[in-house]
């Protein structure tokens, strides 16, 4: 638990990475993920996250309701919903192991590359790149990857951008997708991850002397997700996928 000054500050770091993100950054929740993991430990961090994501996306779902719809929420579901599930075995299997933490990480972070190396696809090779984005294999091997990691240590969100990039989404049609998406998945997994013990009195009081930072992160979130272009934007996506994937492999 958070019984010091420096981990209390990486704690409210983190904190406001995950409201950033809910605002528009996506990508930097992944510096929420490796701080979470570094306090706490890979899986045992995915209780702590979970409900400050959730409170992050109740405050940020009504300025993004009127951006997009719920129709590609419910194409993305039924393979998410898949991903759940492995990723609920996967978890099971992982807190057997000797290295449980280690294999997380390097699971998330291979599932992270991949999406980055399909938007270096999309550079190199944009027609291709365009009818894999357009087809219902590539949506549905998101929908579960993104299941898998959301699972594993909340860390579906650049997944579930790149792919949305990938369609050549705008700006704030990607963002009121994602607040719905998200919203919804991680009440999905609230029980899910009940059923591990990874939610109890003790991370919720913790949850609570980080809410502040969340509301912090969401405030300047919103404010720069107006002044970047879409272009910086992608880039911005892509930079902290690779960044932090990287950390997850080798650390």
């Amino acid at each position: 638990m958070l019984d010091g000054p420096a981990a209390l500050a990486l704690a409210l770091l983190a904190a406001f990475c995950i409201g950033m993100s809910k605002a528009g950054f996506s990508g930097i929740s992944l510096i929420a993920v490796f701080l979470m993991a570094e306090l706490y430990g890979a899986v045992p961090s995915t209780g702590i996250m979970l409900p400050l994501l959730i409170v992050a996306d109740l405050a940020v779902y009504p300025a993004f309701r009127k951006h997009a719809s719920w129709k590609p929420v419910w194409k993305l579901l039924p393979a998410t919903l898949v991903g759940l599930a492995i990723g609920v075995w996967l978890l099971r299997v992982i807190l057997t192991h000797e290295w449980s933490d280690q294999i997380a990480r390097r699971v998330i972070g291979g599932c992270i590359l991949g999406m980055v190396a399909l938007q270096a696809l999309r550079a190199w090779k944009p027609d291709l790149a365009e009818r894999l984005a357009n087809s219902r294999v590539f949506g549905t091997a998101a929908g579960a990857t993104g299941g898998i990691t959301t699972m594993l240590a909340n860390a579906a969100g650049p997944v579930i951008q790149l792919y949305l990039l990938s369609r050549r989404i705008p700006k704030m049609e990607l963002l009121g997708i994602g607040a719905r998406f998200f919203l919804l998945v991680n009440l999905i997994k609230v029980p899910l991850s009940g059923s591990f013990n990874l939610i109890t009195r003790a991370t919720l009081l913790d949850n609570l002397k980080c809410l502040p930072a969340i509301f912090a992160g969401i405030w300047v979130g919103k404010w720069l997700v107006q002044r970047v272009s879409q272009r910086v934007f992608e880039w911005m996506v892509i930079g902290f996928s690779v960044l932090v994937a990287a950390r997850l492999l080798l650390a």
